[in-house]
């Protein structure tokens, strides 16, 4: 397994490289500069000062020399520059917002957990019941619903009209208890678990119906084991094997998800950041949080292929 997870690992700089090379070109194509809110804004107007502005920046040269500037930068010293529109270096931006991003993250991934276990394994107890005919129809409408919708849908009934959750932010002004702070997480928590919770409740409900028709199992209740028993022994620990991998890929969806939950909610994380710098065209800011985003994405596939070996003992990796 060591050799194995080497190996993934090493293969992932080359990987990580060819990443930041698309995503750079990508930015660099997009229309504007760093120097847009200046001309809008009407205070640099003049095109010498402009082009005097983007040679500070160095964004004036050609892509190739801006591109292997940044990356050796990153690789000799682990230095992501300098954010455009604050001058502060990019690795000390994202570190302050990586905290509340990861709670937000973490306490979504233990709800949608939470919900979407006892649903799936109903649902499998008793295809096309109640239950089962409930968790199809909220898989559909965690799915299909946006979320950004569905964040001003309860910030409307929830804060505006019952008045039972603060709207946004992390906390009340002048309150810094730990209820006022939980208070503030239910509503964004929610929305960014939803999906989750019914791409995760179908995939176990669909893997556990797979596992109910094995010879083990009907041996099982042959000897008279209860259906509980079985369901939770022989059943659901069998069917954990696709459903964890799932799971583990689903803490990146919800990396990338915090982008929306957060901007609506005023919620201070990195995906918050990530959208006030679109708006500043700062493209430091951004190549340092996307490639975070897709070292985030490599990692979890590894740790679903290392979960997957310890759940299945007839997975070798040499």
């Amino acid at each position: 397994m060591i050799p194995y997870v080497v190996r993934r690992v090493l293969q992932m700089v080359p990987l990580l490289l060819g990443i930041s090379v698309v995503l750079f070109a990508v930015i660099q194509a997009a229309p504007g500069g760093p120097e847009g809110n200046l001309v809008a804004s009407g205070l640099f107007v003049d095109p010498q000062v402009t082009e005097a502005y983007r040679h500070r920046l160095g964004v004036d040269q050609p892509v190739i020399v801006q591109y292997f500037r940044w990356i050796s930068a990153i690789a000799l010293h682990g230095d992501l520059g300098q954010s455009f529109s604050t001058t502060r270096p990019v690795a000390a931006m994202i570190a302050e917002r990586m905290p509340a991003t990861l709670e937000l993250m973490l306490t979504s991934f233990v709800l949608a957990a939470v919900l979407a276990f006892p649903l799936g394994v109903f649902s499998a107890a008793r295809p096309a019941g109640a239950v089962d005919r409930l968790g199809t129809g909220l898989s559909f409408v965690g799915v299909a619903m946006p979320a950004f919708w569905l964040s001003l849908l309860l910030q409307l009934v929830f804060a505006v009209e019952l008045g039972w959750l603060p709207v946004s932010g992390t906390h009340t002004v002048g309150d810094a208890s730990l209820g006022d702070h939980a208070a503030h997480l239910v509503l964004p928590a929610i929305v960014l678990s939803l999906r989750n919770v019914a791409g995760w409740s179908r995939y176990l409900r669909g893997s556990m119906l797979g596992v109910m028709r094995a010879d083990f199992v009907r041996t099982a209740r042959a000897k008279g084991q209860g259906e509980g028993k079985v369901l939770v022994v022989h059943v659901l620990r069998n069917a954990l094997v696709p459903v964890v991998s799932v799971m583990a890929l689903g803490l990146a969806d919800l990396f990338s998800g915090a982008v929306i939950t957060e901007t609506v909610f005023a919620w201070p994380g990195i995906g918050r950041l990530f959208v006030q710098g679109m708006f500043a065209r700062d493209y430091p800011l951004l190549m340092g949080i996307l490639l975070l985003g897709s070292a985030m994405v490599l990692v979890f596939n590894l740790v679903a292929d290392v979960l997957y070996a310890f759940l299945d003992p007839r997975v070798r990796y040499a």
